[in-house]
This record gives C-alpha cells, structure tokens and sequence, in this order.
C-alpha cells in the first residue's frame, strides 16, 4: 500500500458530527467534531431526529474543513451500529463524495473504531496495541467485552443486557437533576463525596460476561425516593464506584481466564477519571498492561473510522482476500471478524 494513501473518514452514528483526514495510515491530519449537546442538553438526552437533522445541516461544512483541497484515494464511513438518520446521512454523504472524487467507498464498524483508537499518540497512528488481548468498549450506547487474537479477528464475550454504561450515568445525572451529558457532572460532583457512603450493588452475573446496569440506576432511584435529605457528591461518588468496580472486576476476569496480558479499553466512558485510575491500579497488581484511548479520542470521531479503514486495507492487501464494502448501514450492526463471523 502507499505510504501516501489518504483516507477521509466520516462519523455521524449518534450526535457527533466529525470528519478526519489520515495520511499513510499514520498522520492525523486534521479531526473535526461538530458536537450536538447543546441541541440535545434540554432533554437530557440524545432525540433521534434532532440529531438527523443536525448531521444534514452541518456534515458538508465539516467534511469540507477536513478534506480542504488534498488528494484522496478512500472514503470510509461508521456504517453501524448508530441513529438510523444519523447513519444514513453519514452515507449519503461519503458516497457522493466518492463518486464526486470517483475514488472506493469504504463502510466500517463504529465499535472497532473505538477499540483502534487506542492506537493514536496525538496526532499519529502506530501499532500500540499487543495481542491477544481484551478489550472493553464502554460508551452511552454500547457495553461489550471482546477477546481479541488481532486486527479483525474477535470473540465477542459478553455485552449489556439493558443500559450501557454511559447511559446509566447520565439517567442517574437526570435523576439528580444534573446538566447533560450526565457522565462529567456525576464524576465532578463525586469528587467531594464518599465513595462508600451507600452500598449500591455491584451486578457481575457470575457465570456470564455479560452487563447489566439498569438495577444501580433503580437503585440510586429507590435511595432517592426513599431518603428526604440528600448529599448528591456522596450518591454520586457510590454511584460511581459502583460502576467502575464492575467494569474493572468484570475486564480482569475475562483477562485472567484468557490468559492475557493486555487490555485495551475505547469509548466515551474510557474517559472516566477513576475508571482508568483503577484499572490501571488493578491491572498492574495482575502484570497486565492497560492501553486506554486517549482522552481527546474517546469520544465518537472520525479519526478512528479512517484508521480502521486502513487497517481493513492492510489486511486485505496482506491476506489477498478482499473485503466486502459493508457500505449498508445497519443500527444494530454486530462486530464481525475480517473473515465474516461474528
């Protein structure tokens, strides 16, 4: 593959608006995100058709700010899982800038872009990742644990039965009465609370490596209900840790019975302060290496889409066996591997 190979990457699955322009699989060229919140803030949440409209009225400035007026040989876009008019929208606009360009349309999966942005290092791609591995995607929409061998080669573990873990945080954050998104302010306000001030279960469905967050969020609702006076820092720091502790306790089992040395942990919520204090901590204690995205990745963007394009390149010019286009957006789309199976 060229060494000068450009990729434009598009992200529209939920209320980013981004468009990101890699170099050689390497060279972060420009990352633009056109974030909602502001639209979706009075609700306490993302509205399906405010952030269509949203993705229609701002993607074509934002791709034109990240394209500029380079070359290109690729466009990739999140082709699930995501909103479906977010989705569409995102396709429409990388296939009429493919023909436009008449260059290959390259569809991807939003939850692999997560985990391959853990290979960034400011404004460059390397293979910092180290197989096998286990990874942790962990965002508003998605909760999953996979054993991952290589690039496109998965096991999928377990996933949420119900919410996410994003999105148990900012339901609590609403109960609370705290601004949207609910994550940031649920972590500022437990920074003066007591972290074992109410002892919030801890949901680890032994025998399963599955999650399930909605019984914290109901019983943080239960606590609310049923005490008059309050201290919200303290709901929100046992809140908090009660979250983390299952996500850490449940990524180092699965470490451990895999036999393996490396975790890797991607998404929106991988941004969590104490999260990646303990699973460093914890990790360390086991000798396992703990790779987390960078802070400023964690969120939906469309850097990690082009790379995982170009990974989904490099491994088709290295195996010889040519990869479907997966151009057809899909809501609930499944990580597969490279070879087809899930």
């Amino acid at each position: 593959m060229s060494p000068t190979v450009t990729i434009l990457g598009i992200e529209s699955t939920c209320d980013e608006t981004s468009a990101a322009l890699l170099v050689g699989g390497r060279e972060l060229v420009t990352n633009v995100i056109y974030s909602q919140i502001e639209e979706h803030k009075k609700y306490h949440g993302v509205v399906p058709e405010l952030a269509s409209r949203a993705h229609a009225a701002k993607i074509a400035a934002v791709v034109k700010e990240a394209l500029g007026e380079r070359p290109l040989d690729y466009v990739a876009f999140a082709s699930g899982p995501g909103l479906p008019g977010g989705l569409m929208v995102g396709r429409v606009a990388a296939e009429t800038l493919a023909r436009f360009k008449q260059v290959p349309l390259i569809g991807v999966n939003h939850l692999e872009g997560h985990l391959f942005a853990c290979d960034f290092e400011g404004n460059q791609a390397q293979e910092r990742l180290q197989f096998p591995l286990v990874a942790l995607v962990v965002s508003g929409g998605h909760t999953e644990l996979w054993y991952v061998k290589g690039y496109g080669q998965y096991k999928v573990l377990g996933r949420t039965r119900d919410d996410a873990a994003g999105e148990a945080f900012d339901k609590v954050a609403k109960l609370l009465g705290l601004a949207y998104p609910g994550g940031p302010q649920v972590s500022k306000q437990a920074l003066t609370g007591r972290r074992d001030a109410i002892a919030f279960p801890r949901p680890l469905l032994p025998g399963t490596w599955e999650f399930s967050f909605s019984g914290i969020k109901t019983a943080v609702s239960y606590y609310l209900r049923d005490h008059q006076s309050i201290s919200i820092p303290d709901v929100c720091a046992s809140f908090e840790q009660a979250m983390v502790d299952t996500l850490v306790t449940k990524t180092l089992l699965a470490a451990r019975a895999y036999k393996v040395k490396h975790i890797a942990v991607g998404g929106g919520v991988a941004a969590n302060a104490l999260l990646r204090q303990h699973m460093q901590e914890r990790g360390a204690k086991e000798g396992i290496r703990v790779r987390f995205v960078e802070r400023k990745l964690s969120s939906d963007n469309a850097a990690m889409i082009a790379l995982c394009a170009y990974k989904k390149l490099q491994y088709a010019e290295q195996t010889g066996k040519p990869l479907p286009a997966n151009i057809n957006i899909d809501p609930n789309m499944k990580v597969r591997n490279w070879g087809g199976k899930e």
